[in-house]
């Protein structure tokens, strides 16, 4: 990259900050930092959500599965069809909680169930999301290496500097005007790159052939498809109902909306803009692919760890090799944001649960404590993805490629615990909990003895096996009455024994990657 193109990386960064400083200025709060006062506007909100899920490896990932991976395609497009029906259902999930005025959706499970459920969905939450981040570090850092000319450690510091910076000054208002700021640079930055491979391939018709089909309507259930609609439909609709609705990354933004109508203007937009956003993605991917069969672009691309070509580095190396100095910056910006805008709302939200579920319910801070602790935490995190970044190749070489399937052991598991506390809390703490991890247990089992199923299935079963298994338990006992909580001490056991069973699971998780990898 040319000086021109770091002058515009440069002022991108720089502004970050500026704008991070700008808004903490008058924060004095936790809900200030971490829900924005919920002042913002639905608009903001759902563009910050589809920031943070069309991210980098979706920008990167997305047109290489659909020009040049073996069984790729617009399939991928498959992946967006259960979003909407999700949005849906969360209108009626996010009612209760959103009446409960919270600021960790984890706290819902408390006013229902009792602490201990609380506190062991809280930690779940922070464990996979922790993890998936320091992933994300990893993923994006090695990606700036392999394109521009400075170290892992340089990278790590370029894009965890800033965006650790900017979101501990600012908060959550930082982090939704960022995402919009970065959400316009990524459209404008893919826009401006398929107008100009458009105009050199001299139309959309060399874009026409076998990858445009954009339906496989195989079931996942064999091993001859992990993509196919049913997988992705049913599987994907329970995916992102847990994803949005009990993700504290997700669902914090929702929760910073104004009011329940604002809540659910917030889920309606998100199920209709993103499927433009992911459809450009991948008419993206069409035009690569028609490009490089005219060009020597895959000859071009870096190896990976196989010796193939790296695909998924496919688009930013046809910025580097065609754009002129200064566009290439605006590109490498849009990746930048695209990175930044999935690390910075998962920091913040990490902060937001370490917080709310395990600092306040525990100890009396005043207020002005509470909000230099939620920016210590916040920083804490973001130390803690940086250090995980570097032990990420040590844990299974596959981890980058099979991090989706470890959060989807927990997404069923958990959305069957705030479902039992949405409909039916008088099946108790105990007995919802119990179920929680029976249901993890069971997605375990899936992964190591029918590795034919595919892991989008995981979604449904550990739902149904947790529901299911609650109902049982409480037809068989006592009902507790609904709303009731545990005694402390009791609650204070529920959580060891859990967090001791998720730590299990976890490790689980590790060793079936590792054994695979």
């Amino acid at each position: 990259m040319t000086d021109l193109d770091w002058t515009v990386i440069g002022v991108y960064l720089v502004g970050m900050l500026a704008v991070g400083a700008y808004i903490g200025r008058k924060q004095r709060s936790r809900k200030d930092y971490y829900l924005g006062g919920q002042r913002m506007p639905a608009a903001a909100l759902a563009t910050s959500t589809i920031a943070t899920q069309c991210s980098t490896n979706s920008l990167l990932g997305a047109p290489a599965f659909v020009g040049f991976v073996a069984g790729g395609g617009m399939v991928w497009l498959q992946y967006e069809l259960a979003v909407p029906l999700a949005m849906l259902a969360l209108m009626f999930l996010f009612r209760p909680m959103r009446a409960g005025n919270f600021i960790s959706i984890y706290a819902f499970l408390e006013e229902r169930l009792g602490s201990g459920a609380r506190l062991i969905a809280s930690g779940s939450f922070q464990i996979f999301r922790g993890i998936a981040t320091g992933v994300t570090v990893y993923g994006v850092a090695l990606v700036i290496t392999l394109l521009v000319d400075v170290s892992y450690t340089q990278a790590v510091l370029i894009l965890m500097g800033v965006t650790v910076a900017y979101d501990v000054l600012g908060g959550m208002r930082a982090v939704v005007v960022s995402d919009v700021a970065q959400v316009v640079l990524i459209v404008v930055a893919v826009a401006l790159s398929l107008g100009l491979l458009i105009a050199e391939l001299g139309g959309v018709a060399p874009l026409v052939s076998e990858r445009t089909e954009a339906l496989d309507l195989s079931w996942g259930l064999t091993g001859d498809s992990d993509y196919g609609l049913w997988p992705m439909l049913i599987g994907g609709f329970f995916l992102y109902t847990a994803y949005y609705g009990c993700d504290q990354s997700q669902a914090q933004r929702v929760l910073a909306a104004k009011s329940t109508k604002a809540t659910e203007r917030v889920l309606l937009l998100n199920g209709l803009l993103r499927f433009p956003l992911v459809l450009l993605y991948c008419l993206l991917g069409l035009a690569l692919a028609a490009y490089a069969l005219q060009s020597d672009l895959v000859q071009q691309l870096p190896a990976a760890e196989s010796g193939a070509p790296n695909f998924n580095l496919v688009f930013p190396v046809y910025v580097l090799e065609t754009f002129p100095a200064g566009l290439v910056g605006l590109v490498m910006v849009g990746i930048f944001a695209a990175a930044m805008s999935s690390i910075d709302s998962a920091l913040n939200s990490l902060s937001a649960a370490t917080i709310e579920d395990f600092v306040t319910t525990r100890r009396d801070f005043s207020e002005r404590k509470l909000f230099l602790l939620s920016k210590v935490a916040t920083l804490g995190w973001g130390l803690f993805a940086v250090v995980f970044s570097y032990q990420v190749e040590r844990i299974a070489p596959t981890v980058l490629e099979a991090i989706n399937k470890i959060g989807s052991m927990a997404n069923g598991p958990l959305l069957a615990l705030f479902t039992v506390a949405l409909v039916a809390p008088g099946v108790g703490q105990h007995r919802a909990v119990a179920a929680f991890f029976a249901g993890l247990l069971a997605n375990g089992a899936l992964w190591l003895f029918a590795p034919g199923v595919s892991w989008l299935w995981w979604n449904v079963s550990g739902f149904i096996v947790s529901l299911l298994l609650a109902l049982l338990l409480a037809s068989r006992g006592t009902v507790i009455r609904p709303g009731s909580l545990v005694a402390p001490s009791r609650s204070r056991a529920v959580m060891l024994i859990g967090m001791a069973g998720l730590i299990f699971v976890v490790c689980l998780a590790f060793s079936l990657l590792a054994r695979h990898g």
